[in-house]
Formats: structure tokens, C-alpha cells, sequence
């Protein structure tokens, strides 16, 4: 595979093409466009890291393209040097840097500062998302945090809806967890919480999955293109591993353990309803499965609903027993 960064290069002058691929192809993957159409849907299909863009273009031309690609939420932070010809109109220029171009560069094209120039772009690219990725990271559990969870369901509540698949949510409580601190201590809490963390991150593997510290003793699993059987079979082995796990209390001379309720829901968004119906059924599910006695999943999607998990049973992807019923 190669790992080399993406750049998309738009230019309906096929010399300007081939100069740069020249100037570029052995440090990076060429992505050629002669169209502002083209151009749009490679930036979209491709994510490239950088994108060339000449101002000239046949059918929308460079200025229309950068504004789209600005209001686009997958190509909006994609650097773009603007490609301007030698009497290029300076208000052109003056209006793409206004618009958000990162940069520009003239012809005839000198290959020293075209290169320094993508290599600077590329690492202020890499060091803001270096530093927004601090920020979508839960400081005492190093598991993404509330904001990066509100992000990833955007963005995979729009996918589900356009690929017409399921998309299931785990909403975890620690049972107890104020009177765990109280007869533990602040520390212990933390590494309880840190233990529940890890089996959660730990049980979902698969790119697109996403375990959350959502605050406090609370964790949300996103799971998509997951139907509510799949998520209940996910609840439960996460349930299991926590109940299983052994934790040193106050005194540490003996060990403790602790248990989690499991709130589920899987949602077609196809079918309607929103992100916050989605969330707040699970919440609905969490709240049933600490009323039943704690340490149980319970889950509902929007045709049929589950009761509680047997405490001690069930197979991966094994039908759900039922214990009461928490429906629409």
C-alpha cells in the first residue's frame, strides 16, 4: 500500500500536468483532474492531503471550485495552493486567498519553492490535526471523548442514511460507582474507570466502531452497520469482561470487582427519526436495565424490543433472551 501523501492537481493544461507530476511523482500520489467537475468529485472520493488548483478551468473554474470545496465538511480543512498564471489578475488571487487557499504559485514553475511550499502546507496540516486530535481525547482514560463521539455519529448517522444500513448504540454505566469511590477512594475510581475504558476500546476493533468516555462513570459504543442482535452480542461480552475484571481496593490487599448496565439501540435512519431519538432510546434502555437489578443490557430497536440479558448467557450473535419488555 502506498503510504505516500495524496496530492490532487487541477488543470485543464495538460503541460501544467506533466511539469508537475515531473516535479512531484517520486515523493507523492499524483491525482490529475483537467475539470472543476472532476476536481470536486477526486476531492471527494479521494481525500487527497493537498490540492494544486489552477484558477483557469472549462467548465467551473477555480474560484467556484475552492468555494465548494470550503463549504464541503470533507474537504473544508484539505489545503489548497492556488495555481496562477504570470498576469494573473492580482484581485483573482487577492479573492481565492480570502476564500480560504492556503497558498500560491506562479508559471513558469520553480521546482525548489513548489516543493518546499507542499512540504510546508503538508506539515502545518499534520500538526493541526495532530493538535484537534488532542482535543477529541479523554484525558483520564486516553479513549476519544464526548466531542469526538458527537463528531464520529454525525458523520456515520449520514452514512448509515445513505447507504441504508443499521447503526447501533451502547449507552455503559459503572453500577455504583459514587459508593465504589466512597469505599475506595478517588485513585481506585480512576483506575476503575480506566479498566472499563480499555475492555470497551479493546472490544470494538473493526476502522469505523468507536468507544467514547461520554463524562463522568458513562461510556457510549458506537456501532455501524451493526443490526441490534450484533450490538446486543458487543453489550454482553463487554459486560462480561468488567464483571470478570479484578480491581485492587482501598486497602490494596484484596481485589474488587464491579459491574456495568448496558443501555442498547439500533436505529435504520433511513426510516426516519433523529440523532437525539437514537441516543435517547438507549438512554430510555440504560435506565431499564439499572431498574431490572444493574448489570444487565437491555436494547430496542425500532421495530421489536429486547428485555434484559440473561446474566450468564448467550454466544456471539445468539438471539437475546427476553425479560420484560422496553419498546416504542
Amino acid at each position: 500500500m502506498d503510504e505516500r501523501n495524496k496530492i490532487l492537481i487541477a488543470s485543464c493544461d495538460t503541460s501544467n500536468l506533466v511539469i508537475l507530476n515531473h516535479i512531484l511523482h517520486q515523493d507523492y500520489v499524483i491525482l490529475p483532474a483537467k475539470s472543476g467537475g472532476s476536481a470536486l468529485r477526486s476531492a471527494i472520493e479521494e481525500a487527497p492531503d493537498l490540492i494544486l488548483l489552477d484558477i483557469v478551468l472549462p467548465d467551473i473554474d477555480g474560484i467556484e471550485v475552492l468555494t465548494r470545496l470550503k463549504e464541503i465538511s470533507v474537504t473544508r480543512n484539505i489545503p489548497v495552493i492556488v495555481i496562477a498564471g504570470e498576469n494573473e489578475d492580482d484581485k483573482l488571487i487577492e479573492q481565492a486567498i480570502l476564500l480560504g487557499a492556503s497558498d500560491c504559485v506562479t508559471k513558469p514553475f520553480n521546482d525548489a519553492i513548489i516543493k518546499a511550499r507542499i512540504k510546508t502546507h503538508l506539515q502545518i496540516e499534520h500538526q493541526t490535526r495532530a493538535i484537534e486530535e488532542l482535543g477529541h481525547v479523554d484525558s483520564l482514560t486516553d479513549i476519544p471523548n464526548m466531542k469526538k463521539f458527537d463528531d464520529h455519529l454525525a458523520l456515520e448517522w449520514q452514512r448509515a442514511l445513505r447507504e441504508k444500513k443499521p447503526l447501533s448504540f451502547l449507552k455503559l454505566g459503572v453500577d455504583k460507582f459514587s459508593e465504589y469511590n466512597g469505599s475506595h477512594g478517588f485513585a481506585h475510581g480512576d483506575s476503575l474507570l480506566k479498566t472499563v475504558a480499555q475492555i470497551s476500546a479493546s472490544t470494538v476493533k473493526r476502522p469505523a466502531d468507536l468507544a467514547a468516555r461520554l463524562g463522568g462513570e458513562e461510556f457510549g459504543i458506537l456501532l455501524p452497520d451493526t443490526d441490534l442482535n450484533g450490538a446486543m452480542a458487543v453489550a454482553e461480552k463487554i459486560r462480561t469482561a468488567v464483571e470478570s475484571a479484578q480491581l485492587p481496593t482501598g486497602n490494596n490487599s484484596v481485589l474488587g470487582t464491579t459491574t456495568v448496565s448496558i443501555g442498547a439501540a439500533s436505529w435504520l435512519p433511513m426510516n426516519g427519526g433523529t440523532t437525539m431519538d437514537f441516543i435517547a432510546k438507549a438512554n430510555e434502555n440504560l435506565d431499564a436495565a439499572k431498574n431490572a437489578g444493574r448489570n444487565k443490557v437491555v436494547g430496542t430497536d425500532a421495530k421489536r424490543a429486547y428485555g434484559a440479558f440473561a446474566l450468564h448467557s448467550n454466544e456471539h450473535g445468539a438471539e437475546p433472551t427476553t425479560e420484560g419488555s422496553f419498546g416504542f
